[in-house]
């Protein structure tokens, strides 16, 4: 059993809106109200068990491809191979003219210069020091907790679409750190699936012998959310996600105890030993049996949609990001890069009648993801002879003459790929049947 060294813990110890935007926001509340429900969330299975009680489980096998890799990855690199132009693409893609700030009025260029200059990208890969984060963190395109919105009057934009929430983070994760803001208040980071800043308070800086000893011991996968984990004094560091995977000090019976990292000063790392139940955490990669898929799948879905993982919530893609964890399946973080994953077929071509027929041949329950541009699902299984899929979807677009609108659900839910396709004034155009790009099964 790779526990990591206790010696190593111990030296450590020592060491203002329009009139249109008011109307727009009234609609949503009084249809949220109402007694609307929607025929799929009435009709369809929300109990995950439900669809995976009559799966062959003779086709599910440990699919763990080097996810431990993968995960410390960050920490193996001398820098950064994201070239300058690359990390510089927020500046590329924000504007002045197309973007409004936390009041609703609309951004001016000084904005975006200062953030340029806060950027210190003179500074970019001179650092190259490995860290962990602190907490669950908001990962930034801009070095500022300051929101950047597309046009609030505009269906589909405003909150919670900050388009400066580049991701999130959990507490704990491997860091690269590049260099800082200007101001030093940031950091300019890489995990192993996404890169941007985090806040210099919300990292410690790990020595390379002890970043050894972490990725070395046997990793233990959080399997249950919303557990407190403590340090020895009893003093609170943070709580469990799925997601999260901590080196492993030692065990009993019921618990694990295992390494979290707190601040000690300077951004230096505090190491603790942290105990925690085993029916919270698991030392072995779940097999993707049925009880597992069960498990994991009804703790995602305690969190509700929330965009680029705003307010500790998830969105599409990170819902089946943090999803396959437990599962020692490593996914990328965005949509677009998830659906590439695995043996890839493409349905673009294909009218609806022949999507649903190919789907239905070749789609695996809990293992194949269906794309369309800017949202992924994951297959579920049939039900009444219709495709059902899970999702974490924020609303159903609507459309009145030539106005958009959204009906709102904001969580994850099991559906069907015609999703709201009662509702007046239903867009059919945005449906995701007639928008499924590819599909992709991950265990091929």
């Amino acid at each position: 059993m790779k526990y990591i060294s206790i010696v190593l813990v111990v030296s450590l110890f020592t060491g203002c809106v329009t009139q249109e935007n008011i109307q727009l926001t009234k609609e949503i509340v009084v249809k949220q109200k109402s007694d609307i429900i929607l025929e799929d969330l009435a009709s369809i299975p929300q109990d995950v068990e439900y669809y995976t009680k009559n799966i062959d489980t003779s086709k599910l096998y440990d699919i763990q491809k080097n996810y431990e890799a993968s995960y410390f990855s960050v920490w193996n690199i001398e820098k950064p191979s994201e070239s300058l132009e690359n990390i510089q693409w927020p500046f590329k893609s924000f504007h002045a003219s197309t973007s409004y700030g936390e009041n609703l009025v609309q951004l001016k260029q000084d904005f975006f210069d200062a953030m340029y200059v806060k950027s210190n990208f003179e500074k970019y890969s001179t650092l190259n020091k490995k860290a962990l984060t602190l907490k669950y963190s908001n990962i930034r395109a801009f070095p500022t907790s300051k929101p950047l919105l597309r046009d609030p009057s505009m269906a589909g934009e405003g909150f919670p679409f900050d388009y400066l929430q580049n991701s999130a983070v959990n507490a704990n994760v491997p860091l690269l750190i590049s260099h800082y803001s200007s101001d030093k208040q940031w950091v300019f980071v890489f995990t192993d699936y996404t890169f941007g800043w985090l806040k210099t308070s919300e990292v410690v800086f790990i020595d390379d012998v002890y970043a050894q000893s972490w990725q070395d011991a046997q990793q233990v996968k959080i399997t249950k959310e919303g557990n407190a984990l403590y340090n020895e004094k009893g003093e609170a560091l943070f709580d469990t996600r799925i997601g999260m995977m901590f080196a492993l000090v030692g065990e009993d019976d019921t618990s694990y105890t295992i390494l979290t990292v707190s601040s000690y000063k300077n951004n230096k790392a505090m190491f603790n030993q942290s105990v925690i139940s085993k029916d919270t955490a698991s030392k072995i990669t779940l097999p993707l049996s049925k009880t597992n898929i069960n498990k994991i799948i009804k703790e995602v879905s305690k969190t509700n949609y929330g965009w680029g993982g705003v307010y500790g919530q998830r969105d599409c893609s990170s819902t089946l990001m943090d999803l396959y964890v437990p599962f020692g399946i490593s996914l990328p973080r965005n949509s677009s890069k998830q659906a590439k994953v695995g043996k890839v077929l493409n349905l673009k071509e294909l009218n609806d009648t022949d999507k649903i027929k190919f789907i239905k041949k070749e789609a695996i329950p809990f293992q194949t993801l269906l794309y369309k541009k800017g949202h992924i699902v994951l297959y579920a299984g049939i039900h009444n002879d219709e495709i059902v899929v899970y999702q974490n979807v924020w609303g159903i677009r609507t459309k009145k003459d030539t106005k958009e609108g959204r009906f709102i659900i904001g969580k994850p839910i099991f559906s069907t790929l015609k999703l709201g396709s009662e509702l007046e004034n239903y867009d059919e155009s945005a449906e995701l049947l007639k928008n499924i790009e590819s599909m992709n099964t991950l265990t091929r």
